[in-house]
């Protein structure tokens, strides 16, 4: 049984991208899709924000020459690319799901809205927020602390290459050490790369629990949901 009735699930778009570590893999999104799939299966509601750095990272595009707003918004379209297609391999799983985006954007998804999500998860159907938070110089992590808190979900799950938050880089150093509990204070004050400041503020304030979890390992998104992955949960 899941511990959580409703997560709101944060991916980045280098997960999807599988070892190519561009584009999507098919392969890895299906695997990823599956997980999903079964975690609504079980009973829970699940809400998803995709990244878009498997197609383009806003910051690093500085070098080209273009505006920041220009950039980000760039960003907002692979989110999109990357919500799409993971809205359609949960179709093809078995589980119904619809993309609401932040942007505009006619036919291709529907507005965010509020109510309609929750109908749509109530009715055990999976919700994908595309387009970030619609502005530029926000991350796709604010805008996962923004759904998080809109829908009211229980837990925001990230998802991330390493089983938790370090007291510095563990792929740099062998000696770091993992949190399994920290504040949102504590996160902020010694300045660990978790998720940006400003996600960070929007889930202590609105009291929202973040798990940062390993996505690399089999089955991880269903511990996560039944409260048995290994990780740090923030609070």
């Amino acid at each position: 049984m899941p511990a959580y009735r409703r997560i709101l699930l944060k991916l980045s778009g280098e997960a999807l991208a599988g070892e190519a570590g561009f584009g999507l893999d098919r392969v890895r999104c299906s695997e990823i899709a599956a997980e999903i799939a079964a975690v609504v299966q079980q009973g829970a509601q699940v809400a998803l924000v995709v990244g878009g750095g498997n197609f383009f990272r806003g910051i690093k595009a500085d070098k080209t020459g273009l505006q920041r707003v220009t950039v980000d918004r760039m960003g907002m379209l692979a989110t999109t690319i990357n919500a799409l297609a993971m809205t359609d391999l949960l179709i093809a799983g078995g589980v119904g799901a619809e993309t609401m985006s932040a942007v505009a954007m006619g036919p291709l998804a529907p507005p965010v809205d509020r109510g309609r999500a929750l109908e749509l998860l109530n009715a055990g159907k999976v919700v994908v927020f595309a387009a970030g938070t619609g502005n530029p110089y926000f991350s796709t992590d604010s805008a996962a602390a923004l759904r998080a808190i809109e829908i009211e979900a229980d837990v925001l799950a990230k998802a991330t290459k390493v089983d938790g938050v370090y007291d510095k880089d563990p792929v740099l150093h062998p000696d770091a050490r993992r949190y399994e509990k920290i504040s949102y204070a504590e996160v902020l004050e010694k300045d660990l790369a978790v998720m940006d400041a400003a996600a960070i503020a929007l889930c202590r304030d609105a009291r929202m629990p973040v798990l940062v979890f390993n996505l690399n390992e089999d089955g991880s998104i269903g511990r996560a949901s039944r409260g048995e992955q290994s990780g740090t949960l923030m609070t």
